[in-house]
């Protein structure tokens, strides 16, 4: 099977990717990090308007429905690092609320900010001192949830609370619980994707640019091989992500477990772009004041996130 993004698919990443391209997103990043989340909350109505948030809600409900082009804006969203619960508001919450209380929709689809706690694939929810909406999953009921105890997050950007569970809204089938699980797991997946890639971009203009004795040190072939080496991981890990959205669209029986392979895929290309672009930029890359800093927690965030890479594995290999 052959696939590739349509028209307007590629129009429209283009069009997210020139949004958050214009919003400085770095200064946005450490905002969010001491607390000040006004900066990333105008970013997140801006991109409301361009019906990104409608994208996991489906068209019956008020949406646009269209898994690829969540897929689509999801990768664009991890290339400029946006803080924010962005797997759970455009993916697994609207799911769960389609299934139990489709009246809070609305909200979503015009910009509104959810998180979920889905023990044990995700215990924590993420940035739930923001979010509009939190929800606590326990088994087959999905409740209304407050912030409890804040966790230690290896991301600044991605705090972590524990979901105090509160109104029940209703119970999920085990059906509505994995769709939701693997939505938030392809658009993790698609996080890392952009991810990866932007650290690998960053990486090569340092090395073109950083000189020592004279040459720039990506002359070097050591450091050829290393970028080329990220390279070839990001660029199989691509497909991988188109065909999860696709099976996810078309509801196919294959579904979880090409999610699942999208997400180890994407998660690896992206951890290995964060070591190697460590390497390159050596330890000032390291450092608060580096841009690189902001994408390398955030890589190592998303390698658990939605479910660990032993979990997808596990799926996998079952699945064959």
């Amino acid at each position: 099977m052959r696939f590739t993004l349509d028209t307007d698919h590629l129009d429209f990443a283009a069009s997210v990717d020139a949004l958050l391209g214009k919003a400085d997103l770095p200064a946005v990043i450490r905002a969010w990090n001491t607390g000040d989340t006004a900066p990333g909350l105008a970013v997140w109505s801006q991109l409301a308007e361009t019906g990104v948030s409608a994208l996991g809600i489906d068209e019956s409900h008020g949406g646009i429905g269209d898994p690829i082009a969540l897929a689509v804006a999801a990768e664009q969203l991890g290339r400029h690092a946006v803080p924010g619960p962005i797997a759970e508001t455009l993916a697994v919450a609207p799911t769960l609320l389609a299934a139990v209380a489709p009246d809070r929709l609305e909200a979503l689809a015009e910009g509104a900010l959810a998180t979920v706690a889905a023990a044990p694939i995700t215990p924590y929810a993420v940035d739930a001192d923001v979010a509009d909406t939190v929800l606590a999953l326990d088994a087959d009921t999905v409740s209304l949830a407050t912030p409890g105890e804040q966790h230690v997050s290896v991301d600044p950007a991605r705090k972590l609370f524990t979901a105090v569970a509160g109104e029940a809204l209703g119970t999920v089938d085990d059906a509505q619980r994995g769709a939701a699980e693997d939505l938030g797991a392809l658009v993790t997946a698609a996080q890392a994707q952009g991810l990866g890639r932007m650290m690998l971009e960053m990486s090569v203009d340092y090395a073109s640019q950083r000189k020592q004795f004279g040459r720039a040190i990506g002359s070097q072939q050591s450091i050829k091989h290393h970028l080329s080496g990220v390279a070839v991981d990001v660029e199989m890990a691509q497909p991988l992500l188109h065909a999860a959205a696709l099976a996810v669209r078309d509801g196919t029986d294959t579904a979880r477990r090409d999610v699942s392979a999208a997400k180890v895929a994407c998660t690896r290309a992206a951890y290995h772009s964060a070591r190697i672009a460590l390497q390159v930029h050596g330890a000032i890359g390291y450092t608060q004041e580096h841009d690189l800093s902001l994408y390398l927690t955030k890589a190592r965030a998303l390698v658990t996130a939605w479910g660990t890479e032993r979990v997808h594995r596990d799926r996998v290999m079952e699945a064959l």
